[in-house]
């Protein structure tokens, strides 16, 4: 079967597909808890329900049929699910996709969790607290903050919007379900291509397993089927002894037809990849994945994708919608913004301040546009906002790492949450910890440490600036030493380089710049508003066109796809209608200038 009849519709997870599963988006009683008396109460067994909401959709949208704004720091839903006797012979798993912030979860009264972190996916075996019948309840309570010390991104703390600051979301933001399991199943496979020597590498952990004498007399054994083109390519299978393993696979076949295939945006070919677990030949798990064959490596100033140098031409996103805010109305509203974004001649996107949903990352996989994946922001630095900024980062890293189109890690933005990173130790001390503990879990992707400026150690430099000349940019930009050694200020005086530390070679990218904004008395962009479109055109190519003239600049990233609530400087509106003309945009952003970087 090809990739596109593995794939699943509204499935949340492409790259980790099973048949057997329930969708539990829909409706949901909910109730709002302010005075957070809902525990004492007993409301985990059940309480009587204020609205209905429609999940994956907060509260605070319309989309969710509440449509409230106002802060409410503890939200409750519930909801019966059936089980039938077959079902209960299995594991039962709870799946969350994202859950804002703190999520407690209770089935038929019992307590099956509790998980930490909005923008990180986690699950519950609830099968021990499950009843044959269709009056399983879950009960779900959702406790946010407006503390600067969790990871908010760009969700305002305040009572109004403000800057560049956006209503909060607040509790289940994607995707619920289910899926059935066998007691023995395969828990996660991290996928690693190697792709100067054709090869793949799996690393299996499977749940469910009894070590000792037992295990061995089992005689379990996981298979692993590579297919390109419903061609299978290589199938091998491994005796399982322990609850971690691990195995290369040579992607070069026998056959004197057969070329190894290469992930790239010109070529995004995907291998597929089929997981079977199986004891004594009966089948107890099956999962269906796919990996793509790519480098992405830094040499001599520039980044290398196969190898190649390659000119990253990308759009800031920020992966808001109208009436749903951070979660997408629809798996349609994420193909049309991939697909815009592709028109207009862009090459990649920086998802900012948010971790997309893992159907988005599915289509950047399949149509080949790349992705630098970003963390939310906390916005104040002490032990706790430490300790919750890295334990969700390294699970977004490890729960994103497989997918080929994720080309860089970009952990912190604008000194938010490191406000004093240009001089203060601590703080540069603790980017660095950031920095080596991501290259501990994948030392395979560039790591930009604190996106825009006052870089400690960074894989990439990057650089953002908002002037509206492109003359000025360009003599602002002309002294390549002057900038990357601390000798001239940019963007309303900050420094490249943090103090203490000196650019030692790296690629660099403009990844801020633009947002230009028609004239509008209703919201913002950068620099002076313009009021026709060929106003607007004539900065835009200014703009672009001298940081394509840099010849040690490697890529940029324009401010930005689409409108977001106060903020009006996207290339779409805010329902995603194009401003100017798509091609003009595409035929400015494709317009060759040759950089020292491509060569």
């Amino acid at each position: 079967m090809a990739l596109k009849d593995h794939y699943r519709k509204e499935y949340p997870r492409p790259q980790f597909v099973r048949k057997d599963w329930q969708d539990l988006n829909g409706a949901w009683d909910f109730a709002f808890d302010d005075a957070n008396e809902g525990e004492a109460q007993g409301w985990q067994q059940g309480f009587t329900p204020t609205h209905t909401i429609q999940v994956p959709f907060v509260y605070e949208t319309k989309a969710s049929g509440i449509a409230e704004e106002s802060f409410h720091p503890y939200v409750w839903y519930q909801r019966k699910i059936e089980a039938d006797e077959k079902q209960l012979s299995r594991r039962v798993e709870l799946r969350f996709q994202a859950v804002d912030y703190v999520a407690k979860v209770w089935v038929n009264g019992q307590f099956a969790g509790r998980h930490e972190g909005g923008y990180s996916a986690f699950s519950f075996d609830i099968t021990p607290y499950l009843h044959a019948g269709n009056d399983n309840l879950i009960v779900v309570k959702a406790e946010d903050s407006d503390s600067c010390t969790q990871p908010r991104g760009k969700q305002r703390w305040r009572k109004d919007n403000f800057g560049c600051w956006y209503v909060q979301t607040t509790g289940i933001w994607q995707s619920v379900w289910l899926e059935y399991l066998s007691p023995t199943y395969l828990n996660h496979v991290k996928i690693t291509p190697n792709y100067d020597d054709n090869s793949v590498s799996f690393e299996y952990k499977l749940g469910g397993i009894t070590y000792g004498n037992e295990l061995l007399a089992r005689q379990l054994q996981l298979t692993t089927i590579v297919t390109m083109d419903d061609e299978v390519i290589k199938q091998g299978t491994l005796a399982v002894d322990r609850e971690s393993l691990a195995a290369t696979v040579n992607l070069q076949s026998d056959k004197l037809e057969w070329q190894v295939e290469r992930w790239s945006p010109d070529n995004p070919k995907l291998y597929e990849v089929e997981f079977v677990l199986q004891e004594d030949g009966e089948t107890l798990d099956r999962v269906h994945s796919y990996f793509g064959l790519r480098k992405i490596s830094i040499e001599d100033g520039k980044v290398l994708l196969n190898n190649h140098p390659i000119y990253q031409r990308l759009i800031l996103d920020q992966g808001y919608w109208q009436d749903s805010h951070l979660t997408p109305p629809s798996e349609a509203a994420l193909l049309d913004d991939i697909d815009k974004i592709m028109a207009m001649g862009y090459n990649g996107v920086r998802k900012h301040q948010k971790i997309e949903d893992d159907r988005f990352l599915y289509w950047c996989d399949v149509k080949g546009l790349l992705v630098w994946s970003e963390a939310a922001a906390t916005y104040e630095f002490n032990d706790e906002a430490v300790e919750r900024f890295t334990r969700e980062w390294l699970d977004i890293v490890q729960q994103h790492y497989n997918h080929p189109c994720i080309v860089t890690w970009v952990p912190f933005n604008e000194s938010w949450g490191i406000a004093n990173v240009f001089t203060d130790i601590k703080q540069q001390k603790f980017t660095e910890a950031i920095y080596y503990l991501t290259k501990s879990m994948d030392p395979h992707r560039p790591v930009v440490v604190n996106d825009g400026w006052e870089h400690t150690i960074s894989d990439i430099i990057t650089l953002h600036d908002y002037e509206e000349s492109g003359d000025a940019l360009s003599r602002r930009y002309a002294d390549k030493d002057a900038v990357v050694n601390n000798k001239i200020a940019f963007s309303n005086w900050k420094y490249a380089m943090a103090q203490g530390y000196e650019y030692q070679g790296q690629p660099i990218l403009i990844s801020e710049f633009g947002g230009i904004a028609f004239k509008s008395e209703e919201g913002w962009g950068y620099g002076n508003q313009v009021d026709s479109d060929e106003a607007f055109i004539q900065r835009f190519r200014s703009i672009t066109e001298a940081i394509k003239d840099l010849d040690y600049v490697c890529g940029y990233c324009y401010t930005q796809v689409s409108d977001v609530q106060q903020e009006v400087n996207g290339l779409l509106t805010e329902d995603r209608k194009p401003k100017i003309d798509m091609a003009v945009i595409k035929e400015i952003n494709l317009t060759r200038r040759k950089s020292a970087c491509e060569s």
